[in-house]
Formats: structure tokens, sequence, C-alpha cells
């Protein structure tokens, strides 16, 4: 058999959930208000799959830059190039010193 070659292929580890934190995430994650400038950490959630950015962003930290429905619109630097990701809020933690 053919393998597969997914969105999802080879990302078993960094999308799971440790099984003490399965389920519904923290409402205070959800109705966090975001405004333009502010940096954010992707943190993907793998219980939800609409608006999720490629794991390939896990962890990476990047500046809101517009409010798309009911997404947001992400700037990060990837080497020398600029990448535009729409994130859903779910997918998103307020960056932090």
């Amino acid at each position: 058999m053919a393998r597969s070659h997914g969105f999802r292929r080879g990302h078993r580890k960094i999308l799971t959930k440790r099984p003490r934190n399965r389920g519904m995430q923290p409402l205070g994650r959800l109705l966090h208000v975001y405004n333009f400038g502010d940096k954010t950490v992707l943190k993907i959630d793998p219980s939800v799959h609409k608006g999720m950015p490629h794991a390939r962003y896990q962890g990476k930290v990047g500046i809101i830059q517009e409010k798309r429905g009911s997404a947001y619109v992400i700037h990060l630097e990837e080497g020398h190039k600029t990448r535009c990701l729409i994130v859903r809020p779910e997918h998103l933690v307020p960056y932090s010193n």
C-alpha cells in the first residue's frame, strides 16, 4: 500500500493532547480579544480542525494584522520571508515576555 501524503502526516506527537488536557479548552482562551499589533503564539489545538494552521508553525510567534470574520490574519517571519496566516482564536495564545 502506498504511503499517505496528507496534511497531517507525521504529526502524531505534535497534534495530540495529553489525557488530562483532552476535551474543551478553557473559555478564557476563546474569549480573549486581540488588538492589531499584538504578539501571539501559535499553539495548535488538535481537537478543533477548523482554522488550524500547518503544524510547522506550532510554537511560532506572530503579529496580528487584521481580523477576518472570526479569524485573525497573522504575519510571522520564517527565515527571510514573511508569512501571512489566517488562524482562528482557538489556536492562539497571548504572547507574554
